[in-house]
């Protein structure tokens, strides 16, 4: 399981930040579509949610890093 884990973050870390922000709008769009589909009583699998949400956070924090690499080399630059 960790190993799997660590195989998607590479993959998503090898990601340009435009195709990142694309990824991360359309897990916005899943997780939306799964909250509708869960007040509808339509979802089939609740286990999905906190996973997509888990998705989420990761593709969040690994754009935050970017973003404090980027003005680290900045301040390191002036």
């Amino acid at each position: 399981m960790a190993k799997k884990l660590k195989t998607k973050l590479d993959d998503i870390r090898k990601l340009s930040d435009a195709d990142l922000r694309k990824e991360l709008e359309e897990a916005h769009r899943r997780l939306f579509s799964m909250r509708l589909q869960s007040e509808t009583r339509q979802l089939t699998n609740y286990q999905e949610l906190p996973k997509m949400k888990r998705h989420i956070a990761r593709l969040k924090t690994i754009e935050h890093q970017r973003q404090l690499s980027r003005a680290g080399a900045e301040a390191a630059r002036t």
